[in-house]
């Protein structure tokens, strides 16, 4: 499982579960529901908001927007794609839509269909759909709360449910996509494309898809030359201190892409986890002797900030640790490999290079 904004609650008892269960089966089992379960708790704030020491203040992405094409779109309907569950979607009409995901919402809006969007995920946390009604949490998806909406198109990804949910809206007569999630940078371009076709608009996917990558890339072409010769080792951990997740990621975190294209090597990854998350260990930090940390901001916070962070059994042992150093990006937009990706690894790039940081 990669861990995402779009994963939802799974129970009040999964994330103090998955610290305490000894068994490994058990365990594993409860980290990632732990992980579901944490990644869209709201409010998650703990003491010290120290400031990270390569990390600025303020976002540097500015204000939580999206930025959508200029001209809006004319949709060419009625047309028939292919969902990613083996199901063949015919949409006639864009007029009443609703994203189950926030980075299904991000991707909708970014095409310019954002006055036809009706609802949202609580994870669409930015600022053009912060007044829709929230209808669901990715996995607690309330089928009467969308049809209730009247949607002309519902678009989901094969990570929302329940299943008897998306049911329920499909024996409702109503056109739902389901689109196969981001793993990675080159994921960006095939689920833009994929949206695009299903609204009608297959050449403004094109535009967004390109004006992205090219955005990505310039962002790449500003990271300087490593002077040592060796790339920054960075660690992705999860965090939610009031519900006692404490975890490393690994190949299968969903942050690699990121991490490599900012010019870093994934610490958790290089040290051989090569699936998505682990418990955090002093042995498994110490395996993995980060440079830095990348965290999501409300993990940051929840943990009390510096102050708190390396009180971690093992984090003060790390280089970053010892140089108390962390990269932070906020939560609703770290992972969600879309639209705004180029501001994610600008973000990532600026923080990690910063003027005397150990990248440089």
């Amino acid at each position: 499982m990669r861990i995402s904004q779009d994963f939802a609650p799974t129970g009040p008892d999964a994330a103090t579960t998955a610290r305490r269960r000894p068994a490994r089966g058990r365990a594993a089992a409860a980290l990632t529901a732990a992980v579901a379960f944490a990644l869209v708790l709201t409010g998650c704030g703990g003491g010290s908001d120290a400031a990270p020491k390569s990390a600025s203040a303020k976002s540097s992405a500015g204000a939580d927007r999206v930025e959508p094409l200029a001209g809006a779109p004319a949709p060419k309907l009625p047309v028939t794609v292919d969902s990613a569950d083996g199901k063949k979607v015919t949409i006639d009409s864009t007029d009443r839509i609703v994203p189950l995901t926030g980075s299904l919402s991000e991707i909708v809006f970014t095409l310019g269909f954002g006055k036809q969007v009706v609802a949202r995920d609580i994870t669409a946390t930015f600022e053009q759909a912060e007044k829709l009604p929230v209808v669901t949490r990715a996995h607690d998806v309330s089928a009467e709360s969308v049809l209730s909406l009247k949607p002309t198109i519902v678009l989901a990804d094969t990570t929302t449910g329940p299943s008897e949910a998306i049911d329920q809206i499909r024996d409702a007569g109503i056109p739902l996509l389901v689109v196969e999630p981001a793993k990675g940078l080159d994921d960006v371009g095939r689920r833009i494309d994929t949206v695009a076709e299903a609204l009608g608009v297959p050449s403004a996917g094109t535009e967004l898809k390109e004006r992205t990558e090219k955005r990505i890339a310039d962002v790449q072409k500003s990271i300087p030359d490593h002077t040592d010769g060796k790339k920054p080792r960075v660690a992705f951990l999860y965090l939610r201190g009031s519900a006692s997740v404490y975890l490393l990621g690994g190949a299968e975190s969903g942050a690699s892409s990121l991490l490599e294209a900012a010019g870093a090597v994934d610490a958790g990854k290089e040290s051989g986890l090569d699936k998505d998350f682990t418990a955090i260990t002093s042995e498994a930090l110490a395996k993995a002797a980060p440079d830095a940390i990348l965290l999501m901001t409300k993990g940051f916070e929840s943990v009390g900030g510096m102050d708190g962070l390396v009180k971690i059994p093992g984090i003060a042992e790390t280089p970053a640790g010892m140089d108390r150093r962390v990269v932070t990006v906020d939560d609703g937009v770290l992972l969600n490999y879309g639209p705004r990706t180029d501001r994610v690894l600008t973000e990532i790039v600026e923080q990690l290079y910063a003027k005397g940081g150990k990248g440089q």
